[in-house]
Protein backbone atom coordinates (compact mmCIF):
# COMPACT_ATOMS: atom_id res chain seq x y z
CA UNK A 1 0.00 0.00 0.00
CA UNK A 2 0.85 4.03 -0.33
CA UNK A 3 2.20 4.22 2.97
CA UNK A 4 4.23 8.02 1.81
CA UNK A 5 3.33 10.19 -0.92
CA UNK A 6 5.49 13.43 -1.62
CA UNK A 7 4.95 16.04 -4.26
CA UNK A 8 7.38 19.14 -4.79
CA UNK A 9 7.25 21.39 -7.17
CA UNK A 10 4.50 20.13 -10.08
CA UNK A 11 1.56 22.32 -11.48
CA UNK A 12 -0.07 24.20 -8.34
CA UNK A 13 1.59 21.98 -5.68
CA UNK A 14 4.58 23.49 -4.29
CA UNK A 15 4.87 20.90 -1.43
CA UNK A 16 3.17 18.20 -0.52
CA UNK A 17 3.42 15.27 1.81
CA UNK A 18 0.36 12.63 2.49
CA UNK A 19 0.13 9.47 4.40
CA UNK A 20 -2.64 7.76 3.87
CA UNK A 21 -4.67 5.49 5.67
CA UNK A 22 -4.22 1.58 5.31
CA UNK A 23 -8.13 1.27 4.47
CA UNK A 24 -10.60 3.83 2.95
CA UNK A 25 -9.01 7.71 2.70
CA UNK A 26 -11.78 9.69 0.66
CA UNK A 27 -10.27 13.47 -0.68
CA UNK A 28 -12.67 15.89 -1.38
CA UNK A 29 -12.34 19.82 -2.04
CA UNK A 30 -13.70 22.37 -4.66
CA UNK A 31 -13.80 21.90 -8.79
CA UNK A 32 -10.22 23.62 -9.33
CA UNK A 33 -8.71 22.75 -5.93
CA UNK A 34 -5.96 20.52 -6.72
CA UNK A 35 -7.34 17.35 -6.70
CA UNK A 36 -6.74 16.17 -10.61
CA UNK A 37 -3.30 17.32 -10.11
CA UNK A 38 -2.39 14.98 -7.31
CA UNK A 39 -3.69 12.69 -9.21
CA UNK A 40 -1.61 14.12 -12.19
CA UNK A 41 1.32 13.28 -10.04
CA UNK A 42 0.63 9.96 -9.15
CA UNK A 43 0.42 9.02 -12.71
CA UNK A 44 3.84 9.82 -12.92
CA UNK A 45 4.48 7.40 -10.76
CA UNK A 46 2.90 5.19 -13.22
CA UNK A 47 5.12 5.82 -15.67
CA UNK A 48 2.71 8.86 -17.48
CA UNK A 49 5.04 11.07 -20.11
CA UNK A 50 6.19 14.15 -18.25
CA UNK A 51 6.41 17.44 -19.52
CA UNK A 52 8.69 20.40 -17.95
CA UNK A 53 5.91 22.89 -19.03
CA UNK A 54 4.09 21.24 -15.72
CA UNK A 55 6.77 22.61 -13.20
CA UNK A 56 5.53 24.89 -10.20
CA UNK A 57 8.69 26.69 -10.19
CA UNK A 58 10.02 26.50 -13.63
CA UNK A 59 13.77 27.07 -12.20
CA UNK A 60 13.80 23.95 -9.89
CA UNK A 61 13.46 20.30 -10.14
CA UNK A 62 9.95 18.59 -9.54
CA UNK A 63 9.80 15.08 -7.36
CA UNK A 64 7.48 12.66 -7.00
CA UNK A 65 8.38 10.47 -4.36
CA UNK A 66 5.81 7.21 -3.05
CA UNK A 67 6.73 4.93 -0.82
CA UNK A 68 4.81 1.83 -0.67
CA UNK A 69 4.64 -1.10 1.97
CA UNK A 70 4.41 -4.18 -0.29
CA UNK A 71 4.68 -7.10 2.58
CA UNK A 72 2.56 -9.64 1.88
CA UNK A 73 1.51 -9.13 -1.74
CA UNK A 74 3.34 -11.31 -4.17
CA UNK A 75 5.21 -8.62 -6.28
CA UNK A 76 8.56 -10.03 -5.30
CA UNK A 77 9.00 -11.80 -9.00
CA UNK A 78 8.90 -8.31 -10.88
CA UNK A 79 11.71 -7.26 -8.95
CA UNK A 80 13.59 -10.35 -10.01
CA UNK A 81 12.96 -10.13 -13.27
CA UNK A 82 13.54 -6.46 -13.86
CA UNK A 83 17.05 -7.24 -11.44
CA UNK A 84 16.00 -4.84 -8.99
CA UNK A 85 16.60 -4.88 -5.37
CA UNK A 86 13.65 -5.97 -3.21
CA UNK A 87 12.42 -4.68 0.20
CA UNK A 88 9.29 -4.99 2.24
CA UNK A 89 9.40 -1.12 1.38
CA UNK A 90 9.74 0.21 -1.81
CA UNK A 91 10.55 3.93 -2.88
CA UNK A 92 9.88 4.91 -6.39
CA UNK A 93 10.60 8.27 -7.25
CA UNK A 94 10.48 10.61 -9.97
CA UNK A 95 12.25 13.45 -11.11
CA UNK A 96 11.63 16.35 -14.37
CA UNK A 97 14.56 18.96 -14.58
CA UNK A 98 13.31 22.33 -15.95
CA UNK A 99 14.81 21.19 -19.11
CA UNK A 100 12.06 18.55 -19.08
CA UNK A 101 14.23 15.54 -18.82
CA UNK A 102 13.16 12.85 -16.50
CA UNK A 103 14.56 10.62 -14.40
CA UNK A 104 12.70 7.17 -12.83
CA UNK A 105 14.43 5.43 -10.04
CA UNK A 106 12.60 2.03 -8.05
CA UNK A 107 14.70 1.38 -4.59
CA UNK A 108 17.20 4.60 -5.79
CA UNK A 109 18.31 2.39 -8.79
CA UNK A 110 17.77 4.37 -12.36
CA UNK A 111 15.11 2.32 -14.07
CA UNK A 112 13.62 3.54 -17.58
CA UNK A 113 10.16 3.79 -18.06
CA UNK A 114 9.04 0.35 -19.46
CA UNK A 115 10.36 -1.23 -16.06
CA UNK A 116 8.74 1.81 -14.38
CA UNK A 117 5.21 1.01 -15.36
CA UNK A 118 5.81 -3.11 -14.89
CA UNK A 119 6.61 -2.28 -10.94
CA UNK A 120 4.05 0.36 -9.74
CA UNK A 121 1.29 -1.25 -12.37
CA UNK A 122 1.81 -4.43 -9.86
CA UNK A 123 1.69 -1.72 -6.96
CA UNK A 124 -1.32 0.78 -7.88
CA UNK A 125 -4.23 1.24 -9.75
CA UNK A 126 -5.82 4.26 -10.66
CA UNK A 127 -9.60 4.71 -12.18
CA UNK A 128 -10.17 8.11 -13.70
CA UNK A 129 -13.19 10.23 -13.82
CA UNK A 130 -13.81 8.59 -18.13
CA UNK A 131 -12.32 5.22 -17.30
CA UNK A 132 -15.72 3.59 -17.21
CA UNK A 133 -16.02 4.84 -20.89
CA UNK A 134 -13.65 1.94 -21.30
CA UNK A 135 -16.06 -0.51 -20.42
CA UNK A 136 -17.84 -0.54 -24.40
CA UNK A 137 -14.05 -1.30 -25.41
CA UNK A 138 -13.79 -4.99 -26.58
CA UNK A 139 -10.35 -5.29 -25.36
CA UNK A 140 -11.15 -3.94 -21.67
CA UNK A 141 -13.97 -6.69 -21.42
CA UNK A 142 -11.34 -9.35 -22.25
CA UNK A 143 -8.89 -8.39 -19.56
CA UNK A 144 -12.09 -8.26 -17.36
CA UNK A 145 -12.49 -11.97 -18.07
CA UNK A 146 -8.94 -12.54 -17.69
CA UNK A 147 -8.59 -10.75 -14.79
CA UNK A 148 -11.23 -12.62 -12.76
CA UNK A 149 -10.30 -16.28 -14.22
CA UNK A 150 -6.51 -15.05 -13.21
CA UNK A 151 -6.09 -15.89 -16.88
CA UNK A 152 -1.83 -14.41 -16.08
CA UNK A 153 0.04 -17.43 -16.44
CA UNK A 154 -2.39 -18.98 -19.78
CA UNK A 155 -2.11 -15.67 -21.38
CA UNK A 156 1.26 -15.67 -21.19
CA UNK A 157 1.69 -19.19 -22.61
CA UNK A 158 -0.66 -18.12 -25.18
CA UNK A 159 1.56 -15.00 -26.04
CA UNK A 160 4.71 -17.12 -25.88
CA UNK A 161 3.72 -19.65 -28.27
CA UNK A 162 1.82 -17.13 -30.24
CA UNK A 163 5.30 -15.12 -31.10
CA UNK A 164 7.18 -18.49 -31.86
CA UNK A 165 3.98 -18.99 -34.77
CA UNK A 166 4.42 -15.60 -35.79
CA UNK A 167 8.07 -15.44 -36.08
CA UNK A 168 8.10 -18.91 -37.78
CA UNK A 169 5.39 -17.75 -40.34
CA UNK A 170 7.69 -14.64 -40.62
CA UNK A 171 10.74 -16.53 -41.77
CA UNK A 172 8.74 -18.98 -43.71
CA UNK A 173 7.12 -15.90 -45.93
CA UNK A 174 10.59 -14.52 -46.01
CA UNK A 175 11.89 -17.27 -47.30
CA UNK A 176 8.87 -17.79 -50.00
CA UNK A 177 9.47 -14.27 -51.61
CA UNK A 178 13.07 -14.99 -51.74
CA UNK A 179 12.74 -18.42 -53.14
CA UNK A 180 10.39 -16.82 -55.79
CA UNK A 181 13.00 -13.78 -56.55
CA UNK A 182 15.71 -15.82 -56.58
CA UNK A 183 13.93 -18.02 -59.45
CA UNK A 184 13.40 -15.60 -61.61
CA UNK A 185 17.15 -14.33 -61.44
CA UNK A 186 18.35 -18.40 -61.22
CA UNK A 187 19.07 -18.58 -65.28
CA UNK A 188 21.22 -15.66 -64.97
CA UNK A 189 22.90 -16.12 -62.20
CA UNK A 190 23.54 -19.87 -63.05
CA UNK A 191 24.48 -18.61 -66.48
CA UNK A 192 27.02 -16.07 -64.91
CA UNK A 193 28.30 -19.23 -62.94
CA UNK A 194 28.96 -21.33 -65.43
CA UNK A 195 31.06 -18.97 -67.35
CA UNK A 196 33.49 -18.16 -64.60
CA UNK A 197 33.58 -21.65 -63.39
CA UNK A 198 34.19 -22.95 -67.07
CA UNK A 199 37.02 -20.36 -67.01
CA UNK A 200 38.65 -22.22 -64.44
CA UNK A 201 39.97 -19.56 -62.43
CA UNK A 202 43.73 -19.84 -60.30
CA UNK A 203 44.76 -17.28 -57.88
CA UNK A 204 47.43 -15.39 -58.90
CA UNK A 205 47.19 -17.09 -62.78
CA UNK A 206 46.43 -13.25 -63.98
CA UNK A 207 50.03 -12.16 -62.35
CA UNK A 208 51.59 -14.50 -63.93
CA UNK A 209 50.39 -15.05 -67.08
CA UNK A 210 50.93 -10.70 -67.71
CA UNK A 211 54.74 -11.81 -66.48
CA UNK A 212 54.53 -14.39 -69.35
CA UNK A 213 52.88 -12.46 -71.90
CA UNK A 214 55.76 -9.41 -71.40
CA UNK A 215 58.37 -12.31 -71.66
CA UNK A 216 57.05 -13.51 -75.22
CA UNK A 217 56.42 -10.31 -76.80
CA UNK A 218 59.92 -8.93 -75.94
CA UNK A 219 61.62 -12.59 -76.60
CA UNK A 220 63.84 -11.26 -79.74
CA UNK A 221 65.23 -8.44 -78.33
CA UNK A 222 65.27 -10.34 -74.83
CA UNK A 223 67.40 -12.66 -76.90
CA UNK A 224 69.40 -10.26 -78.66
CA UNK A 225 70.47 -8.13 -75.55
CA UNK A 226 71.47 -11.51 -73.39
CA UNK A 227 73.77 -12.66 -76.70
CA UNK A 228 75.40 -9.24 -76.40
CA UNK A 229 75.89 -9.20 -72.71
CA UNK A 230 78.04 -13.03 -73.26
CA UNK A 231 79.96 -11.67 -75.69
CA UNK A 232 81.38 -8.89 -74.25
CA UNK A 233 82.19 -11.43 -71.55
CA UNK A 234 83.69 -14.45 -73.06
CA UNK A 235 84.07 -13.26 -76.74
CA UNK A 236 86.89 -15.87 -78.49
CA UNK A 237 88.24 -12.35 -80.12
CA UNK A 238 88.39 -10.19 -77.35
CA UNK A 239 86.60 -10.53 -74.00
CA UNK A 240 86.35 -9.65 -70.51
CA UNK A 241 87.35 -12.61 -69.39
CA UNK A 242 90.62 -13.13 -71.20
CA UNK A 243 91.50 -9.68 -70.47
CA UNK A 244 90.79 -10.19 -66.70
CA UNK A 245 92.80 -13.78 -66.89
CA UNK A 246 95.88 -11.80 -68.08
CA UNK A 247 94.78 -9.63 -65.27
CA UNK A 248 95.34 -12.41 -62.58
CA UNK A 249 98.65 -13.88 -64.82
CA UNK A 250 100.38 -10.05 -63.98
CA UNK A 251 98.93 -9.90 -60.58
CA UNK A 252 100.48 -13.46 -59.69
CA UNK A 253 103.57 -12.92 -60.92
CA UNK A 254 103.68 -9.72 -58.46
CA UNK A 255 102.71 -11.12 -55.56
CA UNK A 256 105.33 -14.04 -55.84
CA UNK A 257 108.27 -11.18 -55.64
CA UNK A 258 106.15 -9.28 -53.08
CA UNK A 259 103.57 -11.21 -50.69
CA UNK A 260 102.16 -8.10 -49.60
CA UNK A 261 100.55 -7.56 -53.51
CA UNK A 262 99.01 -11.21 -52.87
CA UNK A 263 95.10 -10.22 -51.55
CA UNK A 264 94.87 -7.99 -55.26
CA UNK A 265 95.71 -11.46 -56.45
CA UNK A 266 93.19 -12.83 -54.68
CA UNK A 267 90.72 -10.33 -55.55
CA UNK A 268 91.35 -11.04 -59.08
CA UNK A 269 90.84 -14.36 -58.84
CA UNK A 270 87.61 -14.00 -57.42
CA UNK A 271 86.24 -11.55 -59.82
CA UNK A 272 87.22 -13.81 -62.65
CA UNK A 273 85.43 -16.93 -61.29
CA UNK A 274 82.36 -14.68 -60.72
CA UNK A 275 82.65 -13.41 -63.94
CA UNK A 276 82.39 -16.89 -65.59
CA UNK A 277 79.52 -17.88 -63.60
CA UNK A 278 77.58 -14.74 -64.72
CA UNK A 279 78.64 -15.48 -68.43
CA UNK A 280 77.37 -19.27 -67.65
CA UNK A 281 73.78 -17.97 -66.16
CA UNK A 282 73.65 -15.47 -69.09
CA UNK A 283 73.78 -17.82 -71.81
CA UNK A 284 71.95 -20.52 -70.32
CA UNK A 285 69.21 -17.43 -69.93
CA UNK A 286 69.25 -16.62 -73.33
CA UNK A 287 68.68 -20.08 -74.64
CA UNK A 288 65.67 -20.38 -72.44
CA UNK A 289 64.05 -17.81 -74.03
CA UNK A 290 62.28 -19.54 -76.61
CA UNK A 291 60.19 -17.75 -80.07
CA UNK A 292 57.15 -19.64 -79.50
CA UNK A 293 54.22 -17.64 -81.20
CA UNK A 294 51.35 -20.05 -80.52
CA UNK A 295 52.38 -20.03 -76.85
CA UNK A 296 51.71 -16.35 -77.16
CA UNK A 297 48.39 -16.40 -78.86
CA UNK A 298 47.37 -18.94 -76.19
CA UNK A 299 48.32 -16.10 -73.28
CA UNK A 300 47.16 -13.26 -74.97
CA UNK A 301 44.00 -14.91 -75.45
CA UNK A 302 43.53 -16.27 -71.86
CA UNK A 303 44.48 -12.54 -70.40
CA UNK A 304 41.91 -11.13 -72.78
CA UNK A 305 39.21 -13.67 -70.99
CA UNK A 306 40.46 -12.41 -67.80
CA UNK A 307 39.99 -8.78 -68.85
CA UNK A 308 36.45 -9.39 -70.47
CA UNK A 309 35.40 -11.00 -67.25
CA UNK A 310 36.58 -8.29 -65.22
CA UNK A 311 34.82 -5.87 -66.92
CA UNK A 312 31.95 -7.38 -67.21
CA UNK A 313 31.63 -7.61 -63.86
CA UNK A 314 33.06 -4.35 -63.03
CA UNK A 315 36.21 -5.37 -61.03
CA UNK A 316 40.02 -4.93 -61.48
CA UNK A 317 41.39 -8.24 -59.91
CA UNK A 318 41.16 -11.44 -60.08
CA UNK A 319 40.43 -12.02 -56.43
CA UNK A 320 37.39 -9.97 -56.99
CA UNK A 321 36.00 -11.98 -59.92
CA UNK A 322 36.89 -15.37 -57.91
CA UNK A 323 34.65 -14.29 -55.08
CA UNK A 324 31.54 -13.22 -56.90
CA UNK A 325 31.98 -16.56 -58.49
CA UNK A 326 31.86 -17.95 -54.95
CA UNK A 327 28.99 -15.46 -54.20
CA UNK A 328 27.07 -16.54 -57.54
CA UNK A 329 27.41 -20.53 -56.59
CA UNK A 330 26.35 -20.24 -53.36
CA UNK A 331 22.95 -18.26 -55.13
CA UNK A 332 22.94 -20.80 -57.66
CA UNK A 333 23.08 -23.52 -54.66
CA UNK A 334 20.46 -21.87 -52.65
CA UNK A 335 17.97 -21.96 -55.38
CA UNK A 336 19.07 -25.77 -56.20
CA UNK A 337 18.26 -26.60 -52.29
CA UNK A 338 14.96 -24.27 -51.67
CA UNK A 339 12.68 -27.05 -51.57
CA UNK A 340 14.25 -28.42 -48.59
CA UNK A 341 14.74 -25.20 -47.06
CA UNK A 342 11.20 -24.16 -47.67
CA UNK A 343 9.68 -27.69 -46.43
CA UNK A 344 11.79 -27.31 -43.48
CA UNK A 345 10.36 -23.20 -42.81
CA UNK A 346 6.56 -24.49 -43.65
CA UNK A 347 7.00 -27.80 -40.85
CA UNK A 348 8.33 -25.02 -38.22
CA UNK A 349 5.08 -23.11 -38.84
CA UNK A 350 2.78 -26.07 -38.94
CA UNK A 351 4.31 -27.31 -35.38
CA UNK A 352 4.41 -23.64 -33.61
CA UNK A 353 0.94 -23.32 -35.21
CA UNK A 354 0.03 -26.21 -33.70
CA UNK A 355 1.66 -25.36 -30.05
CA UNK A 356 0.07 -22.31 -30.85
CA UNK A 357 -3.54 -23.38 -31.10
CA UNK A 358 -3.29 -25.31 -27.91
CA UNK A 359 -2.44 -22.96 -25.89
CA UNK A 360 -5.39 -20.59 -27.41
CA UNK A 361 -7.77 -23.41 -26.94
CA UNK A 362 -6.81 -23.54 -22.86
CA UNK A 363 -7.12 -19.90 -22.49
CA UNK A 364 -10.56 -19.74 -24.28
CA UNK A 365 -11.74 -22.26 -22.00
CA UNK A 366 -10.68 -20.49 -19.03
CA UNK A 367 -12.59 -17.32 -20.37
CA UNK A 368 -15.88 -19.02 -20.96
CA UNK A 369 -15.43 -21.30 -17.89
CA UNK A 370 -15.92 -17.70 -16.02
CA UNK A 371 -18.50 -16.07 -18.00
CA UNK A 372 -21.60 -17.10 -16.29
CA UNK A 373 -20.03 -16.54 -12.64
CA UNK A 374 -19.38 -12.93 -13.99
CA UNK A 375 -22.44 -12.36 -15.50
CA UNK A 376 -24.64 -13.77 -12.43
CA UNK A 377 -22.47 -11.61 -9.80
CA UNK A 378 -22.30 -8.10 -12.00
CA UNK A 379 -26.48 -8.83 -12.05
CA UNK A 380 -26.81 -9.40 -7.83
CA UNK A 381 -24.66 -6.26 -7.71
CA UNK A 382 -26.25 -4.28 -9.91
CA UNK A 383 -29.82 -5.39 -8.17
CA UNK A 384 -27.99 -3.73 -5.02
CA UNK A 385 -27.21 -0.51 -6.90
CA UNK A 386 -30.52 0.26 -7.66
CA UNK A 387 -30.49 -1.92 -11.24
CA UNK A 388 -33.30 -4.80 -10.41
CA UNK A 389 -34.32 -5.01 -14.23
CA UNK A 390 -30.36 -5.25 -15.44
CA UNK A 391 -28.80 -7.84 -17.62
CA UNK A 392 -25.58 -8.73 -18.38
CA UNK A 393 -24.45 -11.29 -21.20
CA UNK A 394 -20.94 -12.04 -21.94
CA UNK A 395 -20.59 -13.00 -25.51
CA UNK A 396 -17.98 -15.30 -26.68
CA UNK A 397 -17.07 -15.50 -30.24
CA UNK A 398 -14.19 -17.25 -31.96
CA UNK A 399 -11.69 -14.72 -34.42
CA UNK A 400 -8.50 -15.21 -36.28
CA UNK A 401 -5.67 -15.62 -33.37
CA UNK A 402 -4.00 -12.44 -32.38
CA UNK A 403 -2.08 -11.27 -29.31
CA UNK A 404 -4.90 -11.49 -27.31
CA UNK A 405 -5.95 -15.24 -27.75
CA UNK A 406 -8.95 -16.16 -30.52
CA UNK A 407 -11.28 -14.85 -28.44
CA UNK A 408 -13.79 -11.53 -29.19
CA UNK A 409 -15.63 -10.96 -25.85
CA UNK A 410 -18.28 -8.61 -25.71
CA UNK A 411 -20.65 -7.06 -23.18
CA UNK A 412 -24.33 -7.39 -23.99
CA UNK A 413 -25.80 -4.97 -21.30
CA UNK A 414 -30.00 -4.15 -20.54
CA UNK A 415 -30.87 -2.15 -17.83
CA UNK A 416 -34.62 -2.37 -18.76
CA UNK A 417 -36.85 -5.16 -17.96
CA UNK A 418 -38.00 -7.22 -21.38
CA UNK A 419 -35.36 -5.12 -23.86
CA UNK A 420 -33.09 -7.48 -25.44
CA UNK A 421 -29.15 -6.86 -24.41
CA UNK A 422 -27.05 -4.85 -26.89
CA UNK A 423 -23.58 -3.98 -27.27
CA UNK A 424 -23.22 -2.00 -23.75
CA UNK A 425 -21.06 0.81 -25.16
CA UNK A 426 -24.66 1.51 -27.39
CA UNK A 427 -27.06 1.73 -24.64
CA UNK A 428 -25.91 2.60 -21.04
CA UNK A 429 -26.04 6.20 -19.53
CA UNK A 430 -23.39 8.11 -17.62
CA UNK A 431 -25.01 6.79 -14.27
CA UNK A 432 -25.25 3.21 -15.58
CA UNK A 433 -21.73 3.18 -16.90
CA UNK A 434 -20.43 4.38 -13.28
CA UNK A 435 -22.57 1.56 -11.51
CA UNK A 436 -20.97 -1.21 -13.94
CA UNK A 437 -17.34 -0.02 -13.49
CA UNK A 438 -18.09 0.11 -9.48
CA UNK A 439 -19.32 -3.76 -9.81
CA UNK A 440 -16.17 -4.84 -12.27
CA UNK A 441 -13.90 -3.12 -10.07
CA UNK A 442 -15.37 -4.61 -6.85
CA UNK A 443 -15.69 -8.37 -8.48
CA UNK A 444 -12.49 -8.09 -9.90
CA UNK A 445 -10.40 -6.47 -6.60
CA UNK A 446 -9.83 -10.38 -5.10
CA UNK A 447 -8.50 -11.09 -8.58
CA UNK A 448 -5.32 -8.60 -8.31
CA UNK A 449 -3.58 -8.66 -5.53
CA UNK A 450 -3.14 -4.73 -5.61
CA UNK A 451 -1.89 -2.92 -2.90
CA UNK A 452 -3.92 0.26 -3.74
CA UNK A 453 -6.57 1.36 -5.72
CA UNK A 454 -7.80 5.05 -6.43
CA UNK A 455 -11.12 6.20 -7.55
CA UNK A 456 -11.10 9.37 -9.21
CA UNK A 457 -15.05 10.34 -9.16
CA UNK A 458 -15.99 6.71 -9.88
CA UNK A 459 -19.19 7.58 -8.49
CA UNK A 460 -20.66 10.08 -11.20
CA UNK A 461 -23.84 9.75 -12.32
CA UNK A 462 -25.33 8.59 -9.10
CA UNK A 463 -26.72 9.95 -5.96
CA UNK A 464 -28.82 8.92 -2.97
CA UNK A 465 -29.20 5.33 -1.76
CA UNK A 466 -27.17 3.83 -4.45
CA UNK A 467 -24.09 6.18 -3.21
CA UNK A 468 -24.36 4.92 0.24
CA UNK A 469 -24.37 1.75 -1.57
CA UNK A 470 -21.37 2.34 -3.54
CA UNK A 471 -19.58 3.59 -0.66
CA UNK A 472 -20.25 0.60 1.71
CA UNK A 473 -18.20 -1.56 -1.44
CA UNK A 474 -15.94 0.85 -1.11
CA UNK A 475 -15.36 0.30 2.89
CA UNK A 476 -15.69 -3.59 2.16
CA UNK A 477 -12.60 -3.46 -0.58
CA UNK A 478 -10.80 -1.57 2.28
CA UNK A 479 -10.69 -4.55 4.01
CA UNK A 480 -8.15 -5.84 2.06
CA UNK A 481 -7.28 -3.24 -0.31
CA UNK A 482 -6.26 0.57 0.48
CA UNK A 483 -8.27 2.65 -1.63
CA UNK A 484 -8.17 6.41 -2.25
CA UNK A 485 -11.77 8.13 -3.60
CA UNK A 486 -12.06 11.51 -4.95
CA UNK A 487 -15.57 12.00 -4.33
CA UNK A 488 -18.35 14.92 -4.59
CA UNK A 489 -21.00 12.70 -2.79
CA UNK A 490 -21.28 12.99 1.18
CA UNK A 491 -22.86 9.76 1.34
CA UNK A 492 -19.49 8.07 0.05
CA UNK A 493 -17.11 10.57 1.94
CA UNK A 494 -19.08 9.66 5.16
CA UNK A 495 -17.89 5.94 4.50
CA UNK A 496 -14.16 6.84 5.06
CA UNK A 497 -11.55 6.21 7.71
CA UNK A 498 -9.05 9.06 6.76
CA UNK A 499 -10.64 12.14 4.87
CA UNK A 500 -8.62 14.61 3.62
CA UNK A 501 -9.38 17.81 1.76
CA UNK A 502 -7.94 20.18 -0.99
CA UNK A 503 -7.55 23.58 -0.77
CA UNK A 504 -6.24 26.60 -3.19
CA UNK A 505 -3.91 28.80 -0.81
CA UNK A 506 -4.07 32.22 -1.73
CA UNK A 507 -2.34 34.22 1.02
CA UNK A 508 0.92 34.17 -1.29
CA UNK A 509 1.86 35.86 -3.98
CA UNK A 510 1.31 32.61 -6.39
CA UNK A 511 -1.88 30.13 -5.22
CA UNK A 512 -0.45 26.49 -4.30
CA UNK A 513 -2.37 23.89 -3.66
CA UNK A 514 -2.44 22.26 -0.19
CA UNK A 515 -4.17 19.11 1.49
CA UNK A 516 -5.05 18.20 4.82
CA UNK A 517 -6.38 15.79 7.27
CA UNK A 518 -9.32 16.34 8.53
CA UNK A 519 -10.47 16.09 12.07
CA UNK A 520 -13.67 14.73 13.34
CA UNK A 521 -15.28 17.97 13.82
CA UNK A 522 -13.72 19.18 10.22
CA UNK A 523 -15.73 16.11 8.51
CA UNK A 524 -18.79 17.19 10.08
CA UNK A 525 -18.43 20.31 8.55
CA UNK A 526 -17.45 19.26 5.07
CA UNK A 527 -20.06 16.84 5.01
CA UNK A 528 -22.63 19.37 5.91
CA UNK A 529 -21.33 21.69 3.27
CA UNK A 530 -21.16 19.01 0.72
CA UNK A 531 -24.90 18.50 1.59
CA UNK A 532 -25.99 22.12 1.97
CA UNK A 533 -23.75 24.44 0.98
CA UNK A 534 -20.60 26.68 2.24
CA UNK A 535 -23.51 27.88 4.94
CA UNK A 536 -24.74 25.02 5.83
CA UNK A 537 -28.20 25.07 8.64
CA UNK A 538 -27.29 23.81 11.74
CA UNK A 539 -30.18 21.00 11.24
CA UNK A 540 -27.93 20.14 8.26
CA UNK A 541 -24.73 20.01 10.49
CA UNK A 542 -26.46 17.86 13.00
CA UNK A 543 -27.17 15.47 10.42
CA UNK A 544 -24.15 15.45 8.71
CA UNK A 545 -22.38 14.45 12.25
CA UNK A 546 -25.06 12.04 12.57
CA UNK A 547 -24.07 10.42 9.58
CA UNK A 548 -20.47 10.41 10.92
CA UNK A 549 -21.35 8.81 14.10
CA UNK A 550 -23.43 6.56 12.81
CA UNK A 551 -20.89 5.38 9.64
CA UNK A 552 -17.82 4.90 12.72
CA UNK A 553 -20.07 2.92 14.91
CA UNK A 554 -20.87 0.22 11.76
CA UNK A 555 -16.95 0.30 10.57
CA UNK A 556 -16.15 -0.81 14.19
CA UNK A 557 -18.72 -3.80 13.80
CA UNK A 558 -17.82 -7.69 12.86
CA UNK A 559 -16.76 -7.47 9.04
CA UNK A 560 -19.92 -9.02 7.05
CA UNK A 561 -19.63 -11.43 4.20
CA UNK A 562 -22.41 -9.53 2.37
CA UNK A 563 -23.08 -5.59 3.44
CA UNK A 564 -26.84 -5.51 2.33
Amino acid sequence: MLANLLIKNYALIEHLELSPDPELNIITGETGAGKSIMLGAIGLLLGNRADSKSLYDPTTKCVIEGSFDVSGYAVEHIFEEEELDFADSCIVRREISPTGKSRAFVNDTPVNLETLRRVTNQLMDIHSQHDSIMLGNNEFQLQVVDTYATNDLLLKNYRTDYRAFRQARDTYESLNAEAARMRKEFDFNNFLYQELSEANLQPDEQDQLERELNLLENAVEIKERLQLAYDYLDNPEQSVLDMLKSAVASLTQVSRLVPDYEPLRERAQSSLIELRDLADEISNAGAMVDLDDERTIVVRERLDLLYQLQQKHHVRTLSELLQIQHELEEKVGKVLNLDDELARARQEVELTQERMMQSATRLSEARKSVTKDIEQQMCSWLIELGMPNATLAIEVSQVAPTVDGIDFISFLFSANKGIRPQELRNVASGGEFSRLMMVFKYILADKRKLPTIIFDEIDTGVSGEIAIKMGNMMQHMAKSHQIIAITHLHQIAAQGTAHYFVYKDNSSAKTVSRIRRLSFEERVMEIAQMIGGRTPSDTVVHNAREILSTTEALSRKKNQTRLF
